[in-house]
């Protein structure tokens, strides 16, 4: 028998919305308007900063303090050179993938608004077979259909203008969701729903609970050292992106096992702190949450790094959501592992007590 859903019908279409609105890394404050809309009748304050990380807080005035996290921004591209005959070539902003690009469809965001534009490609019919040379990023090329550099520049595009794909949210087979984005806006979107919780279940929490929607983590967990520094947590649980590596052409003997609708991946990794980390197991199974593990060489490679490092070392624990074709235009989750992240994070806090330290030695 399935379990009742703990999504109701405002959270999907604030999912939706969150996720159809482009905030690509540098210009997220967009997209953290309408997360903090959707949190404010569930949290006491906000906080936000100078670069656009905004943090909803539930109990600021506790000395003890929690954070759960996300982030908020999206890979995207830069226009970095206007040819004369009205073509734009681009650097990326973030990990965007160059091989997805020929043939979409995308936003340049300008002070005018919003100009259209297309990824051209030559046609299959054009091309030397014997020496087909792929998309690279020093060869994909935009095309808005101006003449020349003039027409482009009166449209108000010029070097610098960032550009994001239009795909939207839609969902496959009842339970799969799809859109650019979701890394890591579900992140965003879990933790708000973790705090949802907490208010509909009229929870007193002894502590301080940080729900941060972090900035910039696509080009260097940015966003989450700045705000890391300003909370000065105890404690952080972040939650990001992980592979599904059933897909083909991934080796999993390189990059571990984990598939969508197994659970949430609990991370193994310097950065992770075990009590922590073996807290949040504890309590999966406790509570017959399903979850996958995976083990990371070195860094995180995520804002789980930037917290665990910083303020003379924070308690701290990565929770990941397994996804397909991450960095591409169909990302892909499973509606049952968004609801046991959303579980877990919200299990786990009821079992931190203020003051805990979760040292080794004691």
């Amino acid at each position: 028998m399935a379990t009742k859903s703990i999504l109701n019908k405002k959270s999907l279409t604030f999912l939706e919305s969150y996720l159809n609105n482009a905030a690509p890394t540098g210009y997220e404050w967009d997209g953290q308007k309408i997360w903090m809309d959707y949190l404010t009748p569930y949290v006491d304050e906000f906080i936000t900063d100078t670069y656009g990380t905004a943090v909803a807080v539930i109990n600021p005035k506790a000395t003890y303090k929690v954070v759960i996290e996300g982030h908020a921004d999206e890979i995207s591209w830069y226009v970095n050179y206007i040819s004369e005959n009205g073509l734009l070539y681009v650097i990326r902003n973030g990990g965007s993938d160059h091989q997805i690009a020929p043939s979409k469809i995308v936003n340049i965001h300008t002070k005018k608004g919003i100009v259209k534009g297309v990824f051209g490609w030559p046609a299959i019919h054009t091309r030397n077979r014997a020496k087909e040379e792929p998309p690279k990023p020093e060869n994909i090329f935009i095309d808005v259909g101006a003449k020349d550099k003039n027409e482009v520049e009166k449209m108000g595009i010029h070097i610098g203008c960032v550009i994001t794909y239009p795909d939207e949210f839609h969902i496959l087979n009842d339970d799969k969701f799809v859109c650019r984005a979701i890394d890591n806006r579900a992140g965003g979107f879990m933790i708000a729903e973790v705090a949802r919780l907490l208010h509909k279940n009229k929870v007193k929490l002894p502590f301080g609970l940080y729900i941060t929607n972090s900035v910039q983590e696509e080009i260097g967990l940015r966003g989450a050292q700045m705000i890391a520094d300003r909370i000065q947590p105890n404690v952080a649980i972040v939650t990001d992106v992980t592979h599904d590596t059933t897909t083909p052409m991934i080796d999993q003997k390189v990059q571990g096992s984990a598939e969508i609708g197994k659970g949430p991946v609990i991370a193994y990794a310097p950065a992770v702190q075990q009590k922590l980390r073996d807290r949040i197991t504890e309590t999966a199974e406790d509570k017959k949450i399903p979850f996958q593990r995976a083990a990371l060489s070195r860094a995180t490679g995520t804002d789980t790094d930037a917290f665990a490092y910083s303020n003379g070392g924070v308690a701290s624990a990565l929770i990941s959501l397994p996804l397909r074709y991450m960095h591409t235009t169909v990302e892909m989750v499973h509606r049952e592992d968004v609801e046991n992240v959303i579980k877990l994070i919200y299990e786990t806090l009821l079992t931190i007590k203020e003051g805990e330290t979760f040292s080794y030695f004691e």
